[in-house]
């Protein structure tokens, strides 16, 4: 007997059926990740850096700013890097 999710998924493939992704999409998934990986993590180095020095100069409404930047900045990224990503899933169809 199957459950409730394996019967959900059954209809669910048969409204929309997945693609199988070839391997060129694969590897262009995979290159898009890293290069937003890597944008991400230069972001946190940069902002890290700032906020490193703002703490020891006691600047805490800087601090509060950076942390709101660093967060703002990294989830646009992230976004960024999902609309590239889909971008790269639609291409050939």
């Amino acid at each position: 007997m199957k459950s409730a999710y394996e019967l959900a998924m059954e209809r669910l493939e048969e409204s929309s059926p997945q693609e199988e992704l070839t391997e060129e999409k694969k590897a262009a998934l995979a290159a898009v990740d890293e290069k937003y990986k890597a944008k991400i993590a230069e972001r946190e180095i940069f902002l890290g850096d700032l906020l490193a020095k703002a703490a020891a100069e006691g600047n805490y409404m800087e601090i509060a700013e950076l942390e709101t930047q660093k967060t703002r900045e990294i989830s646009a990224l992230k976004d960024e890097c999902e609309a590239e990503k889909e971008k790269v899933r639609r291409e050939g169809r």
